[in-house]
């Protein structure tokens, strides 16, 4: 049988549709969480874990000691996937910026072995970023780069050194390896405790992991990303460019 979705998320679902459909208006209270519990028939501690994953989105606003009002929606924020994709650590808008922490000698999962095209075990440099819009985290991911290409050489640690802060793409280049393209992999995919607690959402919300990798001029694979993008916050396009035909 199907697994079915916990009660918190249903309730979620189903207050959304409600909230979208105009049952009250923007500023107005909502009713008690005792008295919204009674009418789902479920404990007040669900329809608050309800209630957060609508805070969470944007529909709803939460003030201490009054309730839970009815606010404008947070607009998803646009992000566009070109043939010039930047990537981290560059951040989409002055307001944005990383936090990245860095460990070297990391023996490659099989995962990660297989996307890099090395042995499973091999050693990388793996890297954790988190950015930041408005002092909130609001995406993350993960890299690795095989320490067969930057062993000894200043750009080993992606967080230190002369290039510190600078993109995957300038940092290889500066050491003579020239990256020419990305293949990007998206998929749909839930929220995992950590990442939920990290990102500020629900546990299970929905998200999209972008699987990236970036490839030189020889066609190998010099770093492998996971970018986790909470589906709430990113509306993620991609524009392609579109040849004239010939005459």
């Amino acid at each position: 049988m199907p697994k079915q979705d916990p009660p918190y998320r249903r309730i979620a679902d189903h207050l959304r549709r409600r909230v979208l459909a105009g049952e009250w208006k923007v500023g107005e209270r909502l009713p008690s969480r005792a008295k919204m519990a009674k009418s789902y028939d479920v404990g007040t501690n669900v329809v608050q874990r309800a209630q957060e994953v609508l805070i969470n989105e944007g529909l709803l606003e939460g003030k201490t000691g009054s309730g839970t009002y009815l606010r404008v929606p947070k607009p998803r924020l646009p992000m566009v996937r070109t043939r010039a994709v930047e990537d981290f650590p560059a951040a989409p808008g002055p307001d944005g910026e990383w936090e990245s922490e860095t460990a070297a000698l990391v023996p490659a999962t099989e995962e990660v072995a297989r996307r890099l095209r090395i042995e499973p075990g091999a050693l990388v440099v793996h890297t954790r970023y988190e950015f930041l819009l408005e002092r909130r985290i609001v995406q993350l991911a993960d890299s690795w780069e095989p320490m067969a290409l930057t062993d000894k050489s200043p750009v080993t640690m992606p967080g230190y050194g002369p290039m510190h802060g600078r993109t995957v793409v300038a940092r290889m280049a500066s050491i003579g390896i020239r990256v020419v393209r990305a293949v990007e992999r998206p998929r749909p995919a839930r929220a995992t405790a950590e990442q939920s607690t990290l990102l500020g959402i629900g546990s299970g919300d929905p998200v999209t992991v972008i699987e990236r990798t970036y490839l030189d001029d020889s066609g190998r694979p010099v770093e492998t990303a996971d970018l986790v993008i909470p589906d709430s916050r990113w509306e993620i396009c991609y524009e392609l460019p579109v040849e004239a035909p010939q005459e």
